[in-house]
């Protein structure tokens, strides 16, 4: 996988569990109209509009680092930070071209959060990623933890094509912030933006997140 080569990015700290320790890096200038972050979608969306810090994660639910990163820090992000009021986190779908299955499982998770139905979907489809990426079968790992009025929901918006222009929203905004690699996540905080590559360490992102917080 590629790196963002970015001036001012914090990935080099917070990849090796180093950011802790040192003082918060130089963020990374963004245009004005980019300060505010704009165009979300609320079913996608956890915790208080008024946090202090927003966090843009653009993932992919056929990647083996997003699934990590889902389970051994998202969690206990939301936890500690988000439903406390700290941390405002928005999802962003952002299917790389390379996975044959990863757009149809933004699809399918996308409709299930227009039910508020986004995080058991999520859940579901990084638990299991091994098995439909083999199979192919996003339908059936959706299936598993919806019930039958709600799959039927979700079919038909996924049929109804309206998904596409939503998740193509968010791939243009990754493009906007140079993504080109799963996951990465951006933090806005006093008017600045820290783009980090990769999986990182919730032990890690503690530290620069009550940093930030300062």
């Amino acid at each position: 996988m590629r790196r963002v080569g970015l001036a001012g990015i914090v990935v080099s700290f917070l990849a090796v569990g180093y950011l802790a320790a040192v003082p918060v890096p130089a963020a990374r200038r963004v245009p004005q109209s980019m300060q505010g972050v704009t165009d979300i979608d609320a079913h996608q969306a956890e915790g208080s509009k008024s946090a202090p810090i927003i966090m843009e994660v653009f993932s992919d639910y056929q990647c083996p680092a997003c699934k990590s990163l889902y389970n051994g820090t998202d969690r206990l992000l939301v936890d500690n930070y988000v439903n406390t009021g700290k941390v405002y986190l928005i999802h962003r779908d952002y299917p790389l071209p390379m996975h044959a299955y990863s757009r149809v499982a933004a699809r399918y998770a996308r409709a299930a959060a227009q039910l508020g139905k986004l995080q058991p979907v999520a859940q579901a489809l990084f638990q299991n990623q091994e098995k439909w990426e083999a199979s192919g079968d996003v339908d059936g790992t959706v299936a598993s933890v919806l019930s039958a009025g709600e799959m039927a929901k979700v079919r038909a918006l996924v049929k109804g094509g309206t998904m596409d222009p939503l998740i193509d929203k968010d791939y243009a905004l990754g493009t906007i912030y140079h993504v080109n690699q799963t996951p990465t996540t951006i933090i806005h905080a006093k008017a600045q933006t820290y783009p980090v590559v990769g999986v990182v360490t919730f032990d890690t992102l503690h530290g620069f997140l009550d940093q930030l917080s300062k």
